[in-house]
C-alpha cells in the first residue's frame, strides 16, 4: 500500500507518539487531518507541514475523543474535505492511575469510539474504499506493568479490541486491516511527572525508574518507523507489534477461529 495521496487521521496528533506518526505519514505521501485537544500545538503542526507542502495537505481539527459527536463531525469534515479516509491511527491516551476512569475513558473507549465513527467513512459496506486502522497500544498491554495497573488493562483492551476488529472485518468485508503498535516506555509527556501519575501505586516509582534504566526508553520516532510498516504491508492484520529498545518483534496469540454455525 503506497501512501501517496492517501488521507490519514491521527488522535492524539499534537505531541509525542501522534506528532511523530502524523510526520511519518506526511512525509511518504499522505494528506494527514491532526485531531487533538490541544489547540495551540495542533495549529502548529498542521501550519509547520503544510509550510513543506503548501496549503491543502496537513488539517488541525480540535476534536476529544471522549465525545463521539466531536469524533463523528471530525470525520465527516476530513471526508468532504479530501474525499474519503484511508487510514485511521488511534493514538490519543493518557497515564494517570489516579484518574483511571478518565484514563479508562480516553485509552480504550474513545479508540472504540473513533474506530466505530471511522467506519462510516472507511467500510466499502458503508461506501469507504477500505483502508487501515492502527491503534495505539503499549508493551504493557502485553506484559502488565504493575505501577499501572488500570493503564495496563487499557492497553490490553486496545489489543484484544483490534485483534477482534480485524477477524470481524476479514468475515464482515469491511476491507479494513487492523493491526496495534505496541511500544515499550517511551520519553513523551506520559513519563514526565511520574510520581504524580500513578496514583495509589506511588510506591512502586522505584522499580518502574529501575525499569527505564535496564531497558532504556524509546523516542517517537522509532515509535514512528515501525508504523509504516504495519501501513504499508497488506500481509498485516490482527498484528500486535512490539517496539522495543531491544529489538521489535510481533506477537504470538491463540488463532481466532470463526464460530461454527
Amino acid at each position: 500500500m503506497s501512501l501517496e495521496g492517501k488521507v490519514a487521521v491521527v488522535t492524539g496528533a499534537a505531541a509525542g507518539i501522534g506528532k511523530a506518526l502524523s510526520e511519518i505519514l506526511f512525509k511518504n505521501g499522505a494528506k494527514v487531518v491532526l485531531l487533538d485537544v490541544n489547540e495551540s500545538a495542533g495549529k502548529s503542526l498542521m501550519e509547520a507541514l503544510n509550510k513543506e507542502k503548501g496549503q491543502d495537505s496537513a488539517l488541525f481539527l480540535s476534536c476529544d475523543v471522549q465525545l463521539e459527536e466531536q469524533l463523528k463531525a471530525a470525520f465527516k469534515t476530513t471526508a468532504d474535505t479530501f474525499g474519503g479516509i484511508d487510514i485511521l491511527c488511534n493514538n490519543a491516551g493518557i497515564l494517570n492511575e489516579g484518574d483511571w476512569e478518565l484514563m479508562v475513558a480516553i485509552n480504550l473507549v474513545g479508540v472504540i469510539k473513533g474506530t466505530y465513527a471511522a467506519l462510516e467513512h472507511m467500510s466499502k459496506l458503508k461506501g469507504g474504499r477500505g483502508g487501515v486502522i492502527i491503534n495505539t497500544a503499549s508493551m504493557a498491554g502485553i506484559k502488565p506493568l504493575l505501577s499501572c495497573p488500570v493503564y495496563s488493562a487499557t492497553k490490553s483492551g486496545v489489543i484484544g479490541f483490534t485483534r477482534a476488529m480485524a477477524g470481524a472485518s476479514t468475515m464482515a468485508g469491511f476491507g479494513i486491516r487492523f493491526n496495534a503498535l505496541c511500544p515499550a516506555l517511551v520519553k513523551t509527556e506520559l513519563l514526565a511527572h511520574l510520581t504524580e501519575k500513578l496514583g495509589q501505586f506511588t510506591i512502586l516509582e522505584e522499580p518502574t525508574r529501575q525499569l527505564l534504566d535496564k531497558y532504556g526508553v524509546l523516542s517517537p520516532s522509532d515509535v514512528a518507523e515501525c508504523l509504516l510498516e504495519l501501513v504499508t504491508d497488506e500481509s498485516k492484520n490482527g498484528e500486535a507489534y512490539m517496539v522495543c529498545p531491544i529489538g521489535n518483534m510481533y506477537a504470538t496469540f491463540p488463532s481466532i477461529e470463526p464460530e461454527a454455525k
